[in-house]
C-alpha cells in the first residue's frame, strides 16, 4: 500500500488544513464517509454540548484553544504552575518570573530521573503569567503587571536550548548573580559546573538587564566541552515552530522548522540521529536527558525518518493450514457463544468492538460466512448505538458529547479519567478500527458512522487549530509519540503510559481514512503510525540497554515515560508482566513493528512472566514471544490452546490469539 502511494507533504498551519484533512477526497467517487467543511460542522452541532468535569484553572490567553495532552500542559492548568520538560531543558515559572536549566540524570534500578533544575532564575517583577501562544513544539508565555499589563513574553521550545525574553516594554530583568562579559553583548555564567550564556543588546548593570521596548534578552545552554563563545553564533532569538511531513515510499519523514531572528540550535534526540535528514551539522556538543544523549546541531530546522508503517486490520490467512481453519472455526464459535454483554463505557465499551472486529476479519478469513453474517450484525448494531450523534440526549452511555469549553469530545460513560481528557486516544483508537473492520465488509454502514467517527478522528488528530478542536491534540511531533494526561497536574511533566495503545489509535485512524476514501486523512495516519510505533521501541520496549543512561537500570521495558523521568511501573500493577503487556495490547495485526530482535523480545518475556504465561496479559506475552523464532512460536502456540480464559484479554480472544500466532 504505502510503496506505491505518491509523496505526500503536508503543512499543518491553518484552519483550512482541518478541513482539508477531514474533508480528504470529498469529490471522489471513492470518499463516501469524508465529510465537507459543512457536515463536519453539522455532525457537531448534532452532538449535546456538555461537560462532564469541570476545567481547571488556566492561565491561557482568551481565545486559544485548551492544551490539553501537550508537554507544557503543566504551565497551563492547576492552581500553581508546574515544571516541563522542553529538552535539553527543564523550564519553571516563579513568582516573579522564570527558571531554567539542563537537568542533572540520575539512574536507578527502576527510574531514570531528569528533574527540574532552576539553574538560572530570571526575575522581571512579573504578578502573573498566561500562555499567549503554542505551537507544536514551542509555547509563548505572556509576563504581566499587578494591573494584568504586559511586562514581557518567553519563549521556549522542545529540542531548543535557547530561552528568549523581549519586553513588550522599557524595564529591567534580575538576573540573580552576575554574568561574566565576553564582549560585544554576550555574557556567560557557570551553575553547579554547568554554563549558560546570555545575549542582549539590554545594558547589563550588575545583577540587572535593562531592556527596551522591543528589546531582547536570550540565554542559552552550553554543553560541557564548548564555551559561550562558540555556541553564540548559532543563537538567536527563537520565535516559533511549524511543523511538515510527509510519508513517501518505505519512509515516514517529520520536519520542525525553528523559526527565529537568525541561526539556530537544535537538540536531536537519539531516535532522531539515528535517523536524521537534516541538519548535517551535530557537532555542537551533547546534552544528557533521560532519554539519552542529545546531540547539539547547527541549524534551523530539524528533519529525520520513521520506517514507514502499513495500517492493518486483518492477519496474513495465506499462512494459515487447512487443519488450522478447523481449529479455529472451532473456537470461533466458542468465542461467539461466550461474548459477554457489551460494556457501556468509553474505553472496555471499545476494546469489546475492537474484539468483534477481529473475531468477524476470522470469520471470513476461514469461510464461515454464517458466523461472519451474524458478527456483522452484531457489530454494525453497537456501532451505530454508538455513533447516533443525538444518542446522548436519552441516554447516559454509548455516545458520545462535546465538551465546548475543553474543546473535544467525551464519550458515555468515561472511564480512567478521559472527561479530564486522558486516554483519549487509547479510547478512539478502538472504535476506528472496530467501524473501519465493520465498514470495509459493509461499506452501506459509513453513511451513518461517519459523522461522529469524524469527530473522533478530530478530537485526537486534527491537523490543524480551529475553533473547536486543537491540533493534533494528543500527538508530540519532537518527541515522536502521545502524551496520555489531559490536565498534567504533575511535577515530572506530561505522560505515556500503554506505548502500544497509542499506536493502535493511528492504526486505527488511518484505516479509517482508507475504508472512506480519505486519501489525506490516510496519510496523516500513516504518519502518526509510524512515528508512535518508532517511538514505542526505541524508549519503551527495544531501547538500547548499552548507553550511559541505562547503567544501573534494571529492566528491558520502560513502563511509563514522563517528560522528566522514566519508570519501570505502571499506573495499576506494580508486576513484571503488566508492565511489558501494557506495551502489547492489543497486539493488532500491526503489531509486528514489535518485531526485529528475537533475543530482545525472549529477555523481555523472561522478565516479564518468568513463571510461564498463567498471568495478567499472558495471551499478549504469548503473542509477542511468537515473534523470537520458529520455536518459540509453536510452544506459544500449544501454550495458547490450553491457556485459561481468565488469562485472555476482553479485547482479545481465544480464536484471534491462535490465529495471531498461527499467521507468524
Amino acid at each position: 500500500m504505502i510503496g506505491a502511494r505518491t509523496t505526500v507533504a503536508l503543512r499543518v498551519a491553518s484552519v483550512a488544513a482541518l478541513i482539508a484533512v477531514l474533508a480528504g477526497c470529498a469529490t471522489s467517487r471513492n470518499a463516501i464517509g469524508s465529510p465537507s467543511a459543512r457536515s463536519l460542522t453539522s455532525a457537531l452541532s448534532s452532538v449535546p454540548h456538555r461537560s462532564l468535569a469541570p476545567m481547571p484553572v488556566a492561565r491561557l490567553a482568551k481565545g486559544l484553544i485548551p492544551p490539553t495532552n501537550r508537554w507544557f500542559g503543566g504551565l497551563v492548568f492547576g492552581d500553581a504552575p508546574q515544571p516541563v520538560f522542553p529538552l535539553p531543558l527543564s523550564f519553571g515559572l516563579t513568582q516573579t518570573g522564570f527558571a531554567f536549566g539542563v537537568p542533572p540524570v540520575t539512574t536507578s534500578a527502576n527510574t531514570i530521573t531528569g528533574e527540574f533544575a532552576p539553574s538560572v532564575v530570571v526575575d522581571v517583577a512579573a504578578a502573573s503569567a498566561e500562555v499567549t501562544a503554542y505551537d507544536q513544539a514551542s509555547v509563548t508565555i505572556a509576563q504581566r503587571a499587578s494591573d494584568g499589563s504586559p511586562i514581557g513574553s518567553v519563549v521556549i521550545a522542545e529540542g531548543s536550548p535557547i530561552v528568549t525574553y523581549t519586553a513588550a516594554r522599557e524595564g529591567s530583568v534580575g538576573l540573580g548573580q552576575p554574568y561574566d562579559s565576553l564582549g560585544n553583548g554576550l555574557y556567560s555564567r557557570t551553575v553547579d559546573g554547568s554554563s549558560y550564556g546570555l545575549q542582549t543588546r539590554g545594558r547589563l548593570d550588575g545583577n540587572v538587564v535593562h531592556l527596551a521596548k522591543g528589546q531582547t534578552a536570550v540565554w542559552f545552554a552550553v554543553p560541557k566541552g564548548r564555551s559561550v563563545s562558540q555556541l553564540a553564533p548559532h543563537v538567536s532569538a527563537l520565535e516559533s515552530v511549524s511543523l511538515s511531513y510527509a510519508v513517501t515510499g518505505n519512509k515516514a519523514s517529520t520536519t520542525l522548522a525553528y523559526h527565529s531572528v537568525g541561526n539556530s540550535m537544535i537538540a536531536a534526540l537519539p531516535s532522531q540521529r539515528t535517523a536524521l535528514i537534516a541538519p548535517a551539522d551535530c557537532g555542537l556538543g551533547q546534552y544528557p536527558s533521560v532519554y539519552g544523549t542529545l546531540s547539539l546541531c547547527a541549524g534551523n530546522s530539524l528533519s529525520w525518518n520513521s520506517p514507514a508503517l502499513a495500517a492493518s486490520d486483518v492477519l496474513d490467512s495465506r499462512k494459515l493450514t487447512d487443519a488450522e481453519k478447523v481449529e479455529l472455526r472451532g473456537t470461533l464459535a466458542k468465542d461467539v457463544a461466550e461474548t459477554p454483554p457489551l460494556p457501556t463505557d468509553s474505553y472496555f465499551g471499545g476494546k469489546a468492538l475492537y474484539r468483534l472486529a477481529n473475531l468477524l476479519t476470522i470469520a471470513h478469513d476461514v469461510g464461515d460466512d454464517s458466523v461472519a453474517a451474524d458478527l456483522q450484525k452484531q457489530l454494525s448494531a453497537a456501532l451505530t448505538k454508538w455513533t447516533t450523534p443525538n444518542g446522548c440526549t436519552t441516554r447516559s452511555t454509548e455516545c458520545f458529547v462535546y465538551d465546548a469549553t475543553a474543546k473535544g469530545i467525551v464519550g458515555l460513560a468515561p472511564s480512567f479519567g478521559s472527561e479530564q481528557f486522558n486516554d483519549h486516544h487509547f479510547h478512539y483508537g478502538y472504535f476506528l478500527y472496530a467501524a473501519s473492520v465493520a465498514a470495509r465488509y459493509d461499506s452501506s454502514l459509513i453513511p451513518h458512522l461517519a459523522p461522529v467517527m469524524n469527530l473522533l478522528a478530530a478530537d485526537v488528530a486534527s491537523p490543524s487549530s480551529s475553533k473547536s478542536f486543537p491540533q493534533l491534540r494528543v500527538f508530540d511531533a519532537y518527541a515522536g509519540h502521545s502524551w496520555a494526561s489531559g490536565y498534567v497536574p504533575f511535577a515530572d511533566g506530561n505522560n505515556q503510559e500503554s506505548s502500544s495503545e497509542a499506536v493502535d489509535a493511528w492504526n486505527g485512524l488511518a484505516l479509517w481514512g482508507a475504508v472512506t476514501g480519505n486519501r489525506q486523512l490516510e496519510t496523516e495516519g500513516t504518519w502518526l503510525l509510524s512515528s508512535e510505533a518508532a517511538s514505542a521501541k526505541a524508549y519503551w520496549t527495544n531501547f538500547d540497554t548499552s548507553a550511559a543512561v541505562y547503567t544501573g537500570f534494571e529492566h528491558g521495558v520502560v513502563g511509563i515515560n514522563w517528560g522528566g523521568k522514566r519508570d519501570s511501573a505502571t499506573w495499576f500493577s506494580p508486576d513484571a508482566n503488566a508492565k511489558l503487556g501494557i506495551q502489547l495490547i492489543p497486539m493488532s495485526p500491526v503489531s509486528d513493528y514489535l518485531g526485529g530482535d528475537p533475543q530482545r523480545i525472549a529477555s523481555n518475556v523472561r522478565e516479564a512472566a518468568p513463571g510461564g504465561f498463567t498471568v495478567s496479559f499472558g495471551d499478549y506475552l504469548l503473542m509477542y514471544s511468537a515473534m523470537s523464532g520458529k520455536s518459540a512460536s509453536a510452544s506459544a502456540l500449544t501454550t495458547a490452546r490450553s491457556l485459561p480464559d481468565k488469562f485472555i484479554d476482553d479485547a482479545d480472544s481465544r480464536s484471534y490469539l491462535l490465529a495471531w500466532i498461527m499467521t507468524r
